[in-house]
């Protein structure tokens, strides 16, 4: 595993470096949390909270870390000394991998030596914003699938190696079925799929022949692409062909894929064709450009497609690229003080949340069926009637009495044990799966997706108004 510790902005090191001379025996509580979904969603699927433990776990500085901080003249001797031996005394809470998240609701909480916790900002959000990014893509493209497979084969426009692997993994707890990327299927146990490139087919004289010699290679695993020259009368009558020859010889093809061209139209010719040869098991998957939007109007057109091959527009969530997740203090200890801590600002939307905090989700009395968060101060209990209002700071702040319901804190202790956080991918789809189960389903809608409450405590909201009126 590579060290990233040095992986954060010039600033995180320069203010560590004055909090370790000024405020050395002060701790800290930061949150990481965001403001606004992507593609104008209602949530974000939390990912990439184990490669943030196995980096934190693992947080150190080498020698040639140490020599190149001497080298730019910016910092004491004695910080840099102490960076040597530095091991973490930081703690975190976090939601579970696969959690639907969202704004404003912490994801995770750091707690720590500030001179520590603030280093550590820009390593988790790099992780975290990438990561949740893509699940919650891939999320809207399985959601418009509607059951069908999606294959995440993005790697060759992700960008750069890291983006292309943990990308793919991210897909896997949205929801994509397989990846076409070696790398991440082994890193990942992810089931590694794919099919055939164009240039396969114009390498040998002509395409009956090049499927032929693809047929002869992978005779169990023959999924021919039809569109290198004419779908209709050339890839699909050819696949026809083999797919023949084939079954003559006691093996059963997979399929077709097309990659270009009117696919709506061009899969319902295939599939009459390939119905009336005899092989309506035969499965059409098609790839090209593919988002949330294109799988529904195909779908609403009553197109024919078996299987979705995702690139481009997946592993760069195309239409929504960033998720503008954030690291802000909550809260300072020192000497067994805590003073809760806040960010104003002129733009009424970027108002945080003071102080040390635990999230709870709320479910109908006796049911999985969730219908509010609540973001509590941590040492607060929730009552079984609550008064709260909406955490969203441009709301008109008007009190709500919540009862009957139950409450499940989401926020979990989070040791830096990479054995003890779960890994498996699939393990976590599964979970993402139940949770969302759990959500309203207006709020899983890809448009206009209802609001679904996110409320924080009156006591909570007092705290807020107190230290803004304070300053």
């Amino acid at each position: 595993m590579r060290n990233l510790s040095l992986l954060t902005d010039l600033y995180e090191y320069s203010m560590t470096n004055g909090f370790d001379a000024e405020l050395p025996n002060t701790r800290a509580t930061f949150d990481v949390f965001y403001r606004k979904v992507p593609d104008q969603g209602s949530f974000v699927i939390a990912a990439g909270l184990q490669q943030i433990v196995d980096q934190l776990a693992h947080f150190h500085f080498d020698e040639s870390d140490l020599t190149y901080f001497r080298s730019l003249h910016l910092w004491r001797d004695a910080f840099i000394a102490h960076l040597a031996n530095l091991t973490l005394d930081c703690h975190i809470h976090a939601v579970a991998e696969g959690t639907p998240v969202f704004p404003r609701e912490p994801l995770i909480t750091v707690e720590g030596p500030i001179a520590q916790a603030q280093m550590l900002e820009t390593l988790i959000l790099n992780i975290l914003n990438h990561q949740s990014l893509i699940a919650t893509k891939t999320r809207r493209m399985v959601f418009a699938a509607k059951g069908r497979p999606i294959m995440e084969f993005g790697a060759r426009r992700a960008q750069g190696p890291d983006s292309a692997i943990y990308g793919a993994r991210a897909s896997v707890i949205g929801g994509a079925a397989s990846t076409s990327n070696v790398l991440a299927a082994k890193l990942f146990n992810i089931p590694a799929a794919g099919t055939m490139a164009h240039s396969w087919i114009e390498a040998f004289p002509d395409e009956l022949t090049a499927f032929r010699k693809w047929a002869a290679l992978y005779p169990d695993n023959s999924a021919l692409l039809v569109d290198t020259y004419d779908v209709l009368t050339s890839g699909v009558p050819n696949a026809i062909t083999v797919f023949k020859e084939l079954r003559a010889a006691g093996h059963q093809p997979v399929g077709i894929r097309i990659d270009s061209g009117d696919i709506a139209t061009l899969a319902r010719d295939a599939r009459k064709l390939l119905d009336a040869a005899g092989f309506p098991e035969t499965k059409i998957t098609i790839s090209n450009a593919l988002d949330e939007a294109v799988i529904t109007s195909l779908l609403d057109q009553g197109a024919p497609i078996d299987n979705f091959d995702i690139g481009e527009k997946l592993i760069t969530s195309a239409s929504a690229p960033v998720l503008s997740g954030v690291y802000k203090l909550a809260a300072i200890e020192t000497d067994g003080h805590v003073i809760p801590k806040i960010k104003i600002s002129d733009s009424r939307e970027k108002v945080t949340i003071p102080g040390k905090k635990q999230v709870y989700r709320l479910y109908r009395k006796g049911t999985r069926k969730a219908f509010a968060d609540v973001i509590a101060g941590s040492d607060e209990t929730i009552a079984d009637e609550i008064a709260v209002v909406d955490s969203n700071p441009l709301s008109v702040n008007r009190v709500h009495h919540l009862k009957n319901f139950d409450a499940e804190p989401i926020l979990l202790d989070t040791p830096l044990v990479p054995a003890q956080i779960p890994n498996n991918v699939h393990t976590i789809y599964h979970y993402a799966q139940q949770r969302l189960a759990e959500l309203p389903a207006a709020t899983q809608r890809l448009i206009n997706p209802d609001l679904y409450h996110v409320y924080m405590t009156t006591t909570l909201a007092d705290l807020q108004h107190a230290l803004i009126n304070q300053l």
